[in-house]
């Protein structure tokens, strides 16, 4: 395993593990999100009711989203699950996290983490997890649905970073899986991959009840990438031509170019 911080012109910080980019850091503005599905992972946080928030993280890297979080919500409890302590040193050393936050790093795997958490214990659960460039199987399968489903509270909500070919079947299969826990659902990503031009990242965001997509769509259309949200007739569609997973799940699709995709 080879870990890398490749700095920029900006001061910025790209965290790269075995050739992947896995997260963007300036420390010196919290806010600035470079890549496009950290924007739109952001975008689904930020039309929560203002406040703290208890968020559960399922794969860390950077940091780059709880110390969003911590900026724009300052207080909020966070667990992130990352069960790469090599690069969690690092980012400790490197990267230093903010003076009085309150994110605690755990050195396990999604699927455990989650499955030891407490019942209705997280307003939100995050995953962006990715190995060799793709989502890992243990979470998409339907045991890891049911704990996602008991861990959120009841008004919670799950945005899940996914990626996969034009066509979407891949999250298909995972909004299906999801479906008897959290059936309300939407898509968030780039118009281009939403609508099959090429493979590419889309947040999937699900939840027990409805939440307010329009809030979705309106944040989209102020997004510094051409951004679009697909609602519950187009999950349905999806869902319907789909098979969910089972206790095992699958990883994403491969990426056509391994560690170039993602890096923006």
């Amino acid at each position: 395993m080879s870990l890398e911080l490749v700095r920029d012109e900006r001061g910025g910080v790209t965290v790269v593990r075995d050739g992947h980019p896995q997260s963007y850091v300036q420390l010196d503005d919290p806010g600035l999100l470079v890549f496009e599905y950290v924007q739109h992972l952001a975008l689904a946080l930020d039309a929560l009711t203002p406040g703290r928030i208890g968020v559960t993280h399922v794969g860390g890297a950077g940091l780059t989203l709880a110390r969003y979080i911590e900026h724009t919500r300052p207080g909020s409890a966070q667990i992130v699950l990352e069960p790469d302590a090599e690069l969690t040193d690092l980012v400790r050393r490197e990267l230093p996290l903010p003076r009085g936050h309150r994110i605690r790093v755990r050195p396990t795997d999604g699927a455990s983490g989650v499955a030891a958490l407490k019942d209705s214990s997280a307003d939100v659960i995050v995953l962006d997890a990715y190995d060799e460039g793709r989502v890992p199987a243990s979470v998409t399968s339907a045991v890891f649905a049911a704990e996602v489903g008991r861990v959120l509270r009841p008004e919670g909500l799950l945005l899940m970073n996914l990626a996969d070919e034009p066509g979407l079947r891949y999250i298909g299969r995972v909004a299906a899986t999801l479906a008897p826990h959290l059936p309300a659902q939407a898509l968030v990503g780039l118009n281009e991959v939403l609508k099959g031009k090429r493979f590419g990242n889309v947040v999937l965001v699900a939840a027990r009840s409805t939440f307010d997509v329009g809030e979705l769509q309106r944040r989209s259309a102020r997004a510094d990438f051409p951004t679009g949200v697909r609602g519950q007739g187009e999950l349905n569609r999806l869902i319907r031509a789909a098979k969910p997973f089972d206790a095992v799940g699958e990883p994403s699709p491969e990426p056509p170019d391994p560690g170039r995709w993602r890096l923006r």
